[in-house]
């Protein structure tokens, strides 16, 4: 891999993370009671990584390099639900419906019992009874 792509991804990253924190930050500051911001990074993240794939597939448009860098490194770092989005909605367009409802159940399943077992693995380490 070169350095030029690590570097704009390193770039792009940099700018996602930034760009989640305030938007998040802001959502969440002006509407609490639910997790609102993750919901707007989630969704504008999704929005933002299917307009960048589906042009990229339909046009010649966009080169590589700005691809990775919209899509490894600034949506990388801002959500990685914009990837589980677009590879899921691919599934069922591509007719594999099983194999969508398996990465759809399973990945939220996972992703619980790894919040679930993170958790008992932090009470270990901190000595706090469970």
């Amino acid at each position: 891999m070169e350095v030029y792509t690590l570097a704009l991804i390193g770039a792009g990253g940099l700018v996602g993370a930034i760009s989640r924190y305030l938007l998040s930050g802001w959502v969440q500051g002006n509407y609490s009671g639910f997790p609102y911001g993750t919901l707007a990074v989630n969704f504008t993240g999704s929005l933002l990584l299917s307009v960048i794939m589906y042009l990229s597939e339909y046009s010649t448009g966009m080169p590589s390099n700005v691809r990775i860098l919209l899509t490894v490194g600034f949506l990388g770092a801002y959500t990685t639900m914009s990837t589980f989005g677009f590879e899921s909605f691919r599934l069922l367009e591509q007719g594999e419906t099983v194999r969508f409802l398996l990465n759809l159940l399973g990945t939220n399943a996972l992703v619980l019992v790894g919040v679930w077992l993170g958790r008992l693995i932090a009470l270990r380490l901190s000595g706090v009874a469970a």
